[in-house]
């Protein structure tokens, strides 16, 4: 998720664990996100989903608008309780993802997207994703791609973040918990974005983080240019997926 940046949307702080809509300068990580639920949705058509690690729920109301009912489920009451009065289409629920509070083989999809990385026990959380599936069921993820998040280091760049995965990775893990993967798909920049990667010094991204960091004022054009991005600003595809910035993957519980 994005930086660590000071602010509030309604309800929630703006901690920099989750991304929330409506702010101008988390624009890029908002829409880097939505993307993916965009891209996922179809899976979600006239299905019972729960969205494990559902944030400020501004995704799992994208998938309930398709979906014939919505679980949305977070660790943080306050986040639910947030979810239950911005997005009355969804049934926000408090709990643990290392013991999800379903019952086995009840719904038809789980989404979990831009949570992982932030788990200690992974495998675990896999494992429950695949015993609330009914037979057939999908799990539709996504995660920061580890070799272009945090290039070069042995911790993940973002302090939020416990383990991050390469789509090989990622892929293994989800063979474990009997998940296997169907498709593995990568979040890219598309045209527009590499032009505005080239306008701030070669990467949109890492002029944000430098603000941030740096605890100083946002250059107007670089304010302007993160506030216009939007989701046909990215590219979703299944080739060169390690050079992605998120991974994308679907896999289905035998």
């Amino acid at each position: 998720m994005s930086p660590e940046t000071a602010g509030h949307t309604g309800q929630l702080p703006l901690t920099g664990e989750r991304t929330v809509p409506g702010i101008a300068q988390e624009n890029y990580w908002f829409r880097r996100h939505e993307v993916a639920y965009l891209e996922l949705r179809p899976h979600c058509v006239d299905a019972v989903v729960l969205e494990a690690g559902c944030g400020e729920g501004y995704g799992a109301d994208l998938l309930a608008r398709v979906a014939r009912r919505v679980v949305a489920l977070d660790y943080d009451a306050l986040t639910v309780e947030h979810v239950a009065h911005a997005y009355p289409r969804v049934h926000a629920v408090h709990g643990n993802l290392d013991a999800l509070p379903l019952r086995s083989s009840t719904v038809d999809v789980v989404a979990s997207l831009q949570v992982i990385e932030h788990l200690w026990d992974q495998p675990r959380f896999l494992a429950e994703c695949a015993r609330v599936l009914r037979p057939g069921g999908r799990l539709l993820i996504t995660t920061p791609n580890r070799l272009t998040f945090s290039p070069g280091r042995d911790t993940p760049r973002n302090p939020f973040h416990t383990r991050e995965l390469s789509a090989g990775e990622l892929a293994g893990l989800l063979r474990g918990a009997g998940l296997p993967v169907r498709r593995m798909a990568g979040v890219h920049h598309g045209p527009r974005l590499r032009s505005l990667d080239g306008r701030h010094g070669g990467s949109i991204i890492d002029a944000q983080v430098a603000v941030v960091l740096g605890g100083g004022r946002w250059p107007a054009g670089l304010h302007a240019d993160v506030a216009s991005v939007s989701t046909v600003d990215f590219v979703v595809q299944e080739s060169d997926v390690d050079a992605s910035l998120d991974l994308l993957a679907v896999a289905v519980r035998g």
